[in-house]
């Protein structure tokens, strides 16, 4: 098939199966996020940042956790590009490495956190009543405290470490995406289509499931991408004082504050990392936003 007719079948307007009408939304919503500069700048930060995560023991110069006490505190140079710390560590590679930790807390909170908090407001907009009474309480109950002081007095209770930190910022990061899934859920869930649906005798669980939730996936794709900056900020908090895991970004920067006037390297340099991905995903969820909101007509 050539490329003129590629181009035909994506850009159909009458398309002749479930699959074509697929593959032309998605040609369509990469075709306008495309034109976002902005959303490009952000695709090309997270790309580097997965591959390097992926490829860390290529891309770093040296061992994270090799000490060298003869090469504390130098600045950059050509043999170490960040500069090393108080342990004579090279910064490069333990950024490099802390990019894994990183990549790592994103995705697992983003999968329990996302499905949880769309399914919980899915079921609390449908069913209504006591039901949706119970669950958003309960919601409002965690939305009333702030994320990071939650997560912080979790983790303490839970212990430090990596598997205590992604439970605490998934605990959460959850109330957000209920919120967010049962608004959704509440404009369309008296609409014909979904009476339709009720009448050919599907049950709640297969309106649900099969209906109501891949409905509501565009605005949680929207709303995860925007938080992921979020999550790195909350999951750095936690390596700050010293409940994260090494080598973490936020757990370098603490360490580095001690020298912060004189060797400003140590800190600085994790902290470039944060702001640098967490643009990364704000620039890409805004992109994303503009081309999946059903409001702004881009996309459809």
């Amino acid at each position: 098939m050539a490329f003129a007719d590629i181009h035909t079948w994506l850009t159909d307007d009458s398309p002749g199966s479930r699959m074509q009408a697929r593959m032309s939304r998605l040609y369509r919503i990469s075709a306008a996020l495309s034109r976002n500069m902005l959303a490009m700048v952000g695709l090309v930060i997270i790309l580097v940042l997965i591959l390097t995560a992926i490829f860390a023991p290529w891309i770093a110069t040296a061992d994270p956790i090799t000490q060298d006490l003869t090469r504390r505190l130098l600045p950059p140079s050509a043999l170490n590009w960040m500069g090393t710390d108080e342990l004579g560590r090279d910064i490069w590679s333990r950024v490099v490495y802390g990019s894994r930790i990183t990549l790592t807390i994103v995705i697992i909170v983003a999968v329990l956190a996302a499905p949880a908090g769309l399914l919980i407001g899915a079921i609390s907009g449908y069913f209504g009543g006591w039901v949706d009474r119970i669950l958003m309480g309960i919601t409002d109950i965690f939305l009333s405290m702030p994320k990071l002081i939650l997560a912080l007095a979790l983790v303490a209770a839970l212990g430090p470490g990596i598997d205590n930190a992604i439970i605490a910022i998934a605990i959460t990061s959850w109330p957000a995406y209920a919120r967010l899934a049962r608004a959704e859920t509440l404009t369309f869930k008296n609409s014909e289509f979904i009476a339709a649906i009720r009448l050919q005798g599907a049950s709640s669980l297969r309106v649900i499931c099969g209906h109501v939730l891949p409905l509501c996936t565009s605005s949680m794709i929207i709303r995860v991408t925007l938080d992921m900056a979020g999550i790195i900020l909350t999951a750095a908090g936690l390596g700050f004082i010293g409940l994260g895991a090494q080598p973490e970004w936020g757990a370098m920067i603490a360490r580095g504050r001690s020298f912060i006037l004189d060797q400003w390297w140590v800190a600085t340099m994790p902290g470039f990392a944060i702001i640098v991905v967490s643009l990364g995903f704000c620039f890409l969820g805004d992109g994303l936003r503009d081309v999946l909101d059903p409001k702004s007509g881009e996309g459809h």
